[in-house]
């Protein structure tokens, strides 16, 4: 809804554009003095202090059957020939509407008139097109050759390097090996000398009291 309003608005705007465009404005030629010999301000200054475009209008006011209004060529604008003009206006208050941009000369149809001044140039501006936007010419897809996407490489895990025991030291040349334990053979022989003293004394206790029972008896 909203966007039909706003183009409904856009669509006002360029008709009231046009219909102004093709209109024009009104020019009222000398202003309240009209079209008269001596005006209060000279025609061309009053040309020139005006923009004037295609489709305007110069509205010439005077008493009909005493005046008139000549368009002429340039040649005759300068020379004030009343014979031979363009275009005669003779209804009084006429209107004149530009249809085509460059200059325009007027003058009185009164040639005496005309040489104190009672004439008018007038320059209609060119229409400017607004130049029209070429469609942006489409990118050559051809031409273009995009580069192959190359797979992601997934990431290589970073291996530790193998960590090498420490080496011993050599052992300088005087140095010496100590000698493996031996608790075994230690104990072996500790029982074994326990014993023999054991069975030493069991021996001579037995020698010294079959001495004596062989005593008692002799």
């Amino acid at each position: 809804m909203g966007f039909e309003r706003y183009l409904a608005s856009v669509l006002i705007v360029i008709m009231l554009s046009f219909i102004t465009s093709s209109q024009g404005y009104k020019f009222y030629v000398g202003g309240r003095d009209g079209w008269v010999v001596s005006p209060s301000e000279n025609y061309n200054h009053w040309a020139e202090r005006n923009r004037f475009q295609v489709n305007d209008t110069l509205f010439f006011k005077y008493k009909k059957g005493s005046d008139s209004v000549l368009l002429v060529t340039r040649e005759d604008y300068f020379s004030c020939n009343t014979k031979n003009p363009i275009q005669s206006l003779t209804e009084g208050d006429s209107l004149f509407t530009f249809d085509r941009s460059g200059p325009f000369f007027f003058i009185t149809g009164n040639a005496d008139n005309c040489k104190k001044g009672q004439k008018l140039i007038v320059v209609v501006m060119a229409v400017r097109h607004k130049p029209q936007q070429q469609p942006p010419s489409p990118s050559p897809s051809s031409a273009v050759t995009t580069a192959p996407v190359s797979p992601p490489t997934l990431p290589i895990p970073e291996t530790n390097p193998p960590v090498e025991s420490p080496k011993s030291s050599e052992a300088p040349s005087d140095a010496v090996e100590p000698a493996p334990p031996e608790h075994r053979s230690g104990s072996f022989k500790l029982v074994c000398s326990t014993w023999l003293v054991l069975g030493f004394g069991i021996w001579v206790s037995m020698a010294l009291g079959l001495e004596n029972v062989v005593c008692f008896w002799c």
